[in-house]
């Protein structure tokens, strides 16, 4: 499974890139929103760091709008995902951006329904929104068990399984043991991956250990 970070904060997309580990970024109205900068200069920005796809949304909701839309985040940078909603209209433009060669990823995704109607429709990617399931008292890791059961019977799709609204490491893994192929993640939640208690002990041990010794 593969890491994304789900952010618009360019320090910290640019210091996780130097890890090696993350191969992509998503973005959404919100975050963008919350920088305060405009769309286009905030997804600029993040596809000069890394060179995965960056998915940019949509913020228009009917066919003729999403696709014109669609093309203008596309000519940002050559790794620009386009975003768009799982809707009728949002469907409509995915097939017609597939045909035109412009990678989307289908957000909003909360049943398999529409997990399928997307791949059928061309995505290249399927966001199901894990934690916004577990809110309704329902289990995000079913639906992408789910998801990636349909994906598995047709293996001409190229769909993949992007896991999103994830709020914790139990989350990620539980992503992973799914199968979903991608999960993008707050940098928050990617640095607490790594972090545990016993590993921090064992590490100052061994450093106490070491020092004692070149002390004798």
């Amino acid at each position: 499974m593969r890491f994304f970070l789900d952010t618009v904060d360019t320090d910290e997309i640019a210091a996780l890139v130097e890890t090696g580990l993350i191969e992509g970024v998503t973005t959404n109205p919100t975050l963008i929103a919350q920088s305060r900068r405009s769309q286009r200069d905030v997804i600029r920005d993040i596809c000069s760091l890394l060179e995965g796809p960056v998915s940019a949304e949509v913020i228009a909701t009917d066919y003729e709008e999403i696709v014109k839309e669609a093309h203008v985040l596309a000519d940002l940078a050559s790794n620009v995902v386009v975003k768009i909603p799982v809707t009728f209209d949002g469907l409509k433009a995915c097939k017609t951006l597939h045909k035109e060669a412009i990678p989307v990823n289908a957000t909003l995704c909360f049943s398999p329904l529409q997990a399928l109607l997307a791949a059928r429709a061309g995505a290249a990617y399927i966001s199901p929104f894990m934690g916004r399931i577990d809110d309704c008292g329902q289990e995000g890791r079913k639906l992408i068990e789910e998801i990636r059961d349909l994906y598995n019977y047709d293996h001409d799709w190229d769909t993949e399984i992007l896991a999103a609204s994830v709020r914790h490491p139990k989350h990620v893994l539980e992503a992973a043991h799914a199968g979903a192929h991608i999960v993008t993640v707050a940098p928050s939640v990617f640095r607490s991956l790594y972090v545990h208690p016993l590993t921090d002990i064992g590490l100052e041990k061994f450093l106490q250990d070491w020092r004692a010794s070149q002390e004798n």
